[in-house]
């Protein structure tokens, strides 16, 4: 069933998610400390896919090169996370989500092979540029932790996408056990800063909707639109992440944007359109998952039915 779902849908839920989440972690800022924020996203998500996934056992059937590659994710996501809450506490949602996308338009840069992605490109850069604004000069700090974000966040696009075709388990599966080991990475940093939020129900119940809506339901959207786009047509997209936050931050936080943000986001949306995978780029990957034994779609191999 979910191979006739589009892939491109997928990356919609999860590109609104991706900002919800942090949309309402900020309002949670309030309650709880930057680090316990990020604590609780982490803790809660890995108890929702300890539960419903039980990701150890993806864990355990893994050769030597799997748990490699699941260990770096895990602490990847731990470091993202930490330096993600960092910065939004200092700088507007959609700056953080703009930055963010800075080192993923290389990701994109490495697959376009045609004079349209070139285009698209030339779009999308100019876009993020006046998302960011002067940002750099007001918050130097935040900036710094918005940065060391984006390139966790470039990682995480590079491991995730490598674990949604891996022949050995599901996606899903993987992200649950890289998220527990996220878990396990981040607690010894941020669980003193959550220790009011434990005693305090309201808080919890927001860090685990918080956990839901920020690492559970985009995280796994993102892995079924991932096993099935190559990564440079993924990672151009997530070039809307930063106009979906600049929406979110509007609704949710009332942040206004300025005129020359909604030009920003003109431009990225514009380029995103434009964009087109070459068709003989997906011949090249399909050739290469099916060299390493990892099927392409989602409903290729017998990996995306075991529970």
């Amino acid at each position: 069933m979910g191979s006739r779902v589009p892939p491109q849908l997928y990356f919609v839920v999860s590109a609104l998610f991706h900002a919800l989440g942090p949309a309402f972690a900020v309002l949670l800022f309030a309650r709880v400390d930057v680090l316990g924020v990020a604590w609780l996203r982490i803790a809660s998500a890995a108890a929702v896919f300890a539960l419903w996934r039980r990701p150890w056992r993806a864990l355990a059937r893994l050769d030597r090169r799997g748990r490699g590659l699941l260990l770096r994710w895990g602490a990847i996501l731990a470091l993202m996370n930490v330096c993600f809450y960092s910065a939004l506490d200092r700088l507007p949602l959609g700056t953080v989500a703009a930055i963010e996308f800075l080192p993923v338009i290389l990701l994109a840069a490495a697959g376009a092979r045609t004079l349209r992605n070139f285009g698209a490109l030339a779009l999308g850069v100019p876009g993020v540029y006046l998302l960011t604004d002067v940002r750099i000069e007001g918050e130097p700090l935040g900036v710094a932790f918005a940065f060391a974000n984006a390139v966790c966040f470039a990682l995480y696009i590079v491991h995730a996408h490598r674990a949604a075709r891996y022949s050995e388990m599901s996606g899903i599966d993987g992200l649950g056990a890289a998220m527990l080991v996220a878990a396990v990475a981040v607690t010894p940093l941020a669980v003193p800063a959550a220790a009011p939020a434990l005693i305090d129900p309201l808080a919890l119940l927001a860090g685990l909707g918080v956990g839901i809506s920020s690492s559970v339901i985009p995280y796994v959207t993102d892995q079924l639109a991932m096993r099935r786009l190559p990564r440079a047509t993924y990672a151009l997209m997530i070039s809307l992440l930063p106009a979906v936050a600049t929406v979110i931050g509007l609704v949710v936080l009332a942040q206004v944007p300025s005129a020359v943000e909604v030009a920003g986001v003109s431009l990225v949306v514009a380029g995103v359109a434009l964009h087109r995978e070459p068709p003989e780029r997906q011949a090249q990957e399909r050739a290469g998952d099916r060299e390493e034994g990892r099927p392409h779609d989602a409903a290729a191999g017998p990996s995306t039915r075991r529970r």
